[in-house]
């Protein structure tokens, strides 16, 4: 039986990226709080009880909505409801928050590299969205993997962050690594190859502009397992540590799945 608090919202919009990504917003329960980067419990129902799942906040938290990214998985309970999700259904959401990938715990840093796959840039548009986070750091570097270029999620709205004049936000360099390009092209924010293999070849610092270093970087980590090893492996070989409750490190993963 589920125990926590929470109330039933209602879906406001609903926004269909690619035949299997979406996104969507609701109403928000006045006893909710969070930080950037992390999570909350939803329900919808289905065969007469509601299925809970975990959905990174994609809203930032002063927003008056909340906002969500998922990937529909064929076959899915959960999924196999929320592809047919229209404004105004119902849906039920906790109050209470969840997670730890989140800005505050870096005691220091320069440069705030966001290495995503797929959905899990979600959280990372939250940090965007939010200008504390914005102005903690100088420069903050997104990467976002995907399979297919229609799979970039979000695309318009961080180009216009990218554009914005603020002198007290951090510059912001967007990178997509894409495994599948569609064709050849002069975009000189997309690597043809995964994360790891841009990173590998040195083509993810290059494009960059900036090297990771264990002194000035900072990293977060949010999508699919594989890569979150991957890159941890890397991560701990170029000499930087992840963040541990008695000890500050230098990164920060969440599987996403």
């Amino acid at each position: 039986m589920h125990d926590k608090p929470f109330s039933v919202e209602q879906i406001v919009s609903v926004t269909r990226w690619t035949p299997s990504q979406i996104s969507f917003t609701t109403t928000r329960p006045l006893e909710l709080d969070y930080l950037p980067g992390q999570y909350a419990r939803i329900a919808l129902p289905a065969d007469g009880h509601l299925i809970w799942r975990a959905f990174s906040f994609v809203s930032a938290p002063r927003e008056r909505l909340l906002e969500f990214v998922a990937v529909l998985v064929p076959g899915g309970m959960f999924t196999s409801q929320l592809q047919d999700l229209q404004a105004g259904d119902a849906i039920h959401i906790e109050h209470e928050n969840y997670g730890f990938m989140t800005a505050d715990r870096f005691a220091d840093g320069d440069d705030l590299w966001m290495l995503a796959t797929g959905t899990g840039i979600g959280p990372f548009m939250s940090m965007l969205r939010d200008a504390a986070v914005v102005r903690r750091f100088r420069r903050i570097v997104l990467v976002h993997g995907a399979r297919h270029d229609a799979d970039l999620l979000y695309r318009e709205e961080l180009k216009q962050m990218q554009g914005r004049s603020d002198a007290s936000g951090a510059e912001l360099v967007l990178l997509h690594c894409v495994s599948q390009p569609a064709a050849a092209t002069e975009d000189e924010q997309r690597i043809a190859a995964r994360i790891t293999a841009a990173w590998d070849t040195g083509v993810l610092e290059a494009k960059a502009g900036l090297a990771v270093t264990a002194q000035s970087s900072r990293v977060m980590l949010c999508g699919n397992p594989q890569m979150i090893e991957d890159m941890r492996a890397r991560l701990h070989a170029r000499g930087l540590k992840p963040c541990r409750r008695v000890a500050a490190g230098q990164f920060l993963t969440e599987n996403y799945w």
